[in-house]
């Protein structure tokens, strides 16, 4: 599955209500460890249908960003249920994004 790009607008239907376990990535164009995760949260997307992964540019969402006290990106929180329950920040390696979601 492809991944998903999450605006305020579609964020309850694409995560909150969403009835897999959603991966979601808190970004910016700018950011150089941003663009080292990118790939790797990319892959994951692509490996695993049984999960949704979506993308927050936090640019353009700054809203979410406050909402979900996103202070330094990349951030990757993983909700279940619609409760956010997991929560990285910095650049990780893939085996640790993959460790959040069980």
């Amino acid at each position: 599955m492809s991944v998903q790009t999450i605006t305020q607008e579609n964020f309850d239907e694409l995560v909150l209500q969403s009835p897999k376990t959603v991966l979601v990535d808190f970004w910016a164009p700018w950011c150089g460890p941003c663009r080292m995760v990118s790939p790797v949260v990319d892959e994951i997307a692509e490996e695993r249908d049984d999960i949704v992964v979506g993308k927050v540019n936090v640019d353009e969402q700054p809203e979410l960003a406050a909402q979900f006290g996103v202070m330094s990106i990349p951030t990757l929180l993983v909700f279940k249920g619609g409760e956010a329950v997991n929560k990285a920040v910095g650049a990780r390696p893939k085996a640790d994004l993959l460790a959040l979601l069980d």
